[in-house]
């Protein structure tokens, strides 16, 4: 693979019903331990997601390829990822559900993660998917969803590993945070089966 190519989608137009798996700060270097657990992606799998967004501080390739695998994958420059993302990756992009606008975007370079969401999107996009922080978040302001959904890999000060789940539908954006102590802890969450759309 030429290392100017990434396993992204170019796609930013989605039909509803859809399901995004949200996953960000996974801070897996190359040659490290640390990893995407197992009951991420079986999660991910149970849930049927149908694109996977990334919101920065992958830290190197491999990982987006990793979780390309599950889903389509649109994924945003971090502070803390390699020379080679910070070259490849937007620092933000938007694309749309149905009728639902989407931003994405990491947070760094501001007083806050939030803060960068709310000056870049609150107001312009239905709901805006950041990272940063490690903490994860889902709050309305000026009719926009914020989203974080924190970490999987390295919670940091906060009580809980996490990610996201959102689905959206012809009634709206529908988000969940899925906060775990252990990934095995997964296994126990089960989703509706969509079945045909």
């Amino acid at each position: 693979m030429s290392s100017r190519i990434l396993p992204t989608t170019s796609k930013r137009a989605f039909d509803a019903p859809f399901t995004i798996g949200v996953i960000s700060d996974t801070h897996i270097y190359t040659g490290s331990r640390r990893e995407i657990a197992p009951g991420v992606k079986r999660l991910f799998e149970r849930a049927q997601i149908d694109l996977i967004v990334h919101l920065g501080d992958a830290n190197s390739r491999s990982v987006l390829a990793e979780v390309a695998e599950l889903a389509p994958l649109i994924a945003v420059v971090g502070n803390n990822d390699d020379e080679d993302l910070q070259y490849l990756l937007p620092q933000t992009t938007r694309f749309t559900v149905g009728e639902f606008s989407f931003a994405a975007i990491h947070g760094h370079g501001g007083r806050s993660a939030r803060d960068v969401a709310i000056e870049r999107w609150a107001g312009k996009v239905n709901c805006v998917l950041f990272g940063h922080s490690h903490v994860p978040l889902i709050e309305q302001y000026e009719g926009t969803i914020l989203f974080n959904p924190g970490s999987p890999t390295d919670r940091r000060w906060h009580p809980h590993f996490g990610v996201g789940v959102i689905t959206i539908d012809k009634m709206g954006i529908h988000p969940d945070l899925v906060l775990f102590d252990q990934p095995d802890h997964l296994d126990s969450i089960q989703f509706e089966d969509r079945g045909e759309a």
